[in-house]
């Protein structure tokens, strides 16, 4: 199962650091659990938010989804300029100081008071993100007591997913009812995130022996970036799953309030979060349900369901029919999920092991650019002909990246077994 942040976290490292004999722990596992939750919480947070946002402040749809995007900005960022930062200073510094920065972001989207502010907040909780992943995804296999590696990255995408999902639907439900609705959710997320900072401080570990010496070097050291010939194809095959997949993701956490409030006619902020909690949160339980298929058996059933989904949401936009909207919603969701699942899967399986980190920073950079790119490209054209327009090409378009990828998985030679993954 995997999420664009734990994918990221897992390819930022650029070796095998000195582990320090730590005393593996419970306590300290589930600490940093909860803190990759807030960080993914903090991040589908302003989601439901962004149709108030606009409201009060009049800006366009198309600065709508630059402002969402600036987040993905800041993660690539990081993706090519920090990778691999816990390894060399530790993971105690890394996960301290990024979370800080996270509380930081949430201050500034506190504070807002026009569309500058939420640039610069997402852009820092992009890049705290960014650095923060890197450093928890190591964590985890570091404290767990087996030291189980499997257990941990399945935890850490878990907890990613429901995250995203809780951030958003706990902030529609804030914004909905509790006072201050722009100021609420970032309040109670900056409370939580203290708490963790503390209690990281006193009761979670250093488990790498790191070189402590701080300087420009140290702190920034770019990535190479390359695909081998021989493994173009499958390459490409993956990078059209995972744009089509992660571009649907991104239209509805730049766009799905908008797309609630001025498609539907529903002024709810709950419903926003629950537009996003059923692409999220359904995308990432159809991974953890579907965990033992085969690559290519995941990105067969996941485009289908993409296919059928986008096409489900767009009846329903024409008839403004919201429940048809919302199940529309939940089949994209585990298209989304199973995808990126397969996706991933095709591109670690190909790649070779000498360059299996070179390989995934280029997939990812691709999965991150899908999150923002093509959601700005819907903000400009929603400006211009609608958002109900916009919303047709767009899912016509994802649709036919769909298909493309569909008859290239069940054309593709690598990987021939259509058989779950445990079976074979």
């Amino acid at each position: 199962m995997s999420s664009p942040a734990h994918m990221a976290s897992f390819l930022s490292s650029t070796g095998t650091p000195a582990v320090r004999s730590a005393h593996p722990s419970w306590l300290a596992f589930w600490l940093v659990t909860a803190a990759i939750a807030i960080a993914a919480a903090a991040s589908g947070t302003p989601s439901p938010l962004y149709v108030d946002y606009q409201a009060e402040w009049h800006f366009s749809a198309t600065t709508l989804t630059v402002v969402y995007a600036m987040y993905a900005g800041g993660v690539v960022l990081t993706l090519l300029f920090a990778g691999g930062l816990s390894d060399r200073v530790g993971r105690r510094p890394v996960l301290l100081s990024s979370v800080v920065g996270l509380m930081a972001s949430l201050v500034v989207f506190l504070l807002a008071r026009s569309v500058p502010w939420l640039l610069a907040a997402r852009l820092v909780q992009g890049l705290a993100t960014g650095v923060f992943t890197s450093a928890a995804a190591a964590s985890l296999t570091e404290l767990h007591p087996r030291r189980d590696s499997r257990v941990a990255a399945l935890v850490n995408s878990t907890s990613t997913s429901v995250g995203i999902a809780a951030g958003a639907v706990g902030a529609g439900a804030l914004a909905q009812w509790a006072p201050w609705p722009l100021e609420t959710p970032y309040l109670v997320l900056v409370t939580l995130a203290a708490v963790l900072v503390a209690a990281i401080a006193m009761r979670v570990p250093e488990t790498v022996a790191a070189d402590v010496t701080f300087s420009l070097a140290t702190l920034i050291r770019p990535r190479r970036i390359s695909v081998p010939r021989s493994i173009r194809r499958p390459f490409v095959v993956a990078c059209l799953g995972v744009g089509a997949a992660w571009s649907v993701g991104g239209l509805y956490l730049g766009l799905g309030g908008s797309l609630a409030k001025d498609l539907l006619g529903i002024h709810n902020h709950l419903v926003a979060g629950v537009v996003i909690l059923l692409v999220q949160g359904i995308g990432g339980l159809s991974q953890l349900g579907l965990t033992k298929l085969s690559w290519r058996a995941a990105s067969v059933v996941g485009c289908v369901a993409l296919i059928v989904g986008m096409a489900v949401v767009a009846v329903s936009v024409a008839s403004t029919n919201a429940p048809v909207f919302l199940f529309g919603d939940a089949v994209t969701g585990v298209g989304f999920g199973l995808v990126f699942m397969g996706g991933t899967r095709l591109v670690t399986q190909a790649a070779p092991a000498e360059a299996r980190g070179q390989v995934l920073a280029a997939y990812f950079v691709v999965a991150y650019l899908a999150i923002s790119v093509p959601v700005i490209g819907a903000g400009v054209v929603a400006t211009a002909l609608g958002l109900a327009r916009t919303f047709y090409v767009f899912a016509t378009l994802m649709g036919l990246v769909s298909v493309i990828t569909l008859i290239s998985t069940l054309l593709s030679r690598t990987g021939e077994s259509l058989t779950p993954a445990g079976h074979r």
